[in-house]
């Protein structure tokens, strides 16, 4: 009963964060690229209240997700809940008046399939329930530098290898968050309101601001058909590795078992790849270009 609860819990989760990244993006991309990674993005974001409304979506989402992770491990829920692309592709598409094209549905049901391989090989179980934050600081170490990379390199570059870059820095920072919220749930049952006197919920707080920063920064640099999967690939990955090395939940007991995991992750990178040449993503880049000229155009006669 436990999983059927979690695994609801976590579709649910995730058909809210489709709603609240199409919501959230659609405004941010208005801003355009130039604010990126500056913390001037959020600053302007959180004076208009179609963001305003599409963060709360994202706070109902985590939520949501907390419960799916009250009742299931989170090598169990965070890769469910990164399914969130099933559900926004179609949204994109109403969106711009368009159909689903053949390659589009290939590759979100290759994505979706590659997660689904991984839990249906072995399913995820057990595992440390406060782990200590000694045992925290590798992944911390890790991801901080990973991220911290990736956003660098989005920032040199302009078009889809931006809108990837930052998507890999969001999506391991996104895979940490996760984490955080089951670390946060976990204490909560156990201590109450003591809970924040310790360090896990402060450390969620800070890492859905970075979260967030790098997060809008991908969806005001391009197409959401294009960001979204990779967010969707990589936080179920590093979630995933979290739950096997610090939370100690049991994946693969034998190596084939971890090679057909290996596969579902290497099945979900293949569909990224279809996406990214989706009519859907083209539309959405043509559209973000033209959205960049007709700004260009306003602030120019505005000078004149």
């Amino acid at each position: 009963m436990t999983t059927v609860i979690a695994v609801t819990a976590a579709l649910l989760a995730a058909f809210c964060f489709a709603v609240a990244a199409l919501v959230q993006q659609t405004v941010a991309r208005a801003t355009g690229a130039d604010e990126a990674m500056h913390p001037r993005l959020l600053l302007d974001l959180a004076r208009r209240p179609r963001w305003l409304a599409g963060i709360g979506l994202d706070a109902l989402s985590f939520f949501i997700l907390a419960l799916a992770l009250a009742f299931g491990p989170l090598a169990l829920v965070q890769p469910i809940a990164s399914l969130d692309v099933l559900f926004a592709l179609p949204l994109i598409a109403r969106q711009q008046g368009r159909r689903l094209t053949l390659q589009d549905r290939v590759g979100a049901v290759t994505v979706a399939g590659g997660i689904v391989i991984f839990l249906a090989v072995a399913p995820p179980s057990g595992g440390v329930k406060m782990p200590s934050l000694g045992e925290w600081a590798p992944v911390f170490l890790a991801v901080g530098a990973l991220s911290a990379v990736t956003a660098l390199a989005g920032l040199r570059v302009t078009g889809k290898a931006r809108v990837i870059w930052l998507a890999v820095a969001a999506g391991s920072v996104y895979g940490v968050l996760a984490a955080l919220t089951k670390a946060t749930v976990d204490v909560l049952a156990v201590r109450g309101v003591g809970a924040l006197a310790t360090w896990e919920p402060w450390a969620l707080l800070l890492c859905g601001i970075v979260g967030a920063l790098l997060g809008q920064s991908a969806y005001s640099s391009g197409a959401l058909s294009l960001s979204l999967p990779v967010l969707d690939t990589l936080a179920p990955i590093v979630a995933v590795v979290i739950a096997a090395t610090v939370f100690d939940e049991k994946l693969a007991s034998s190596a084939w078992q971890l090679g057909l995991q290996l596969a579902g992750g290497a099945v979900a990178v293949a569909g990224i790849a279809v996406l990214s040449r989706s009519s859907i993503v083209a539309a959405e880049t043509t559209g973000g270009r033209e959205r960049a000229l007709a700004r260009m155009g306003a602030a120019a006669l505005e000078g004149e």
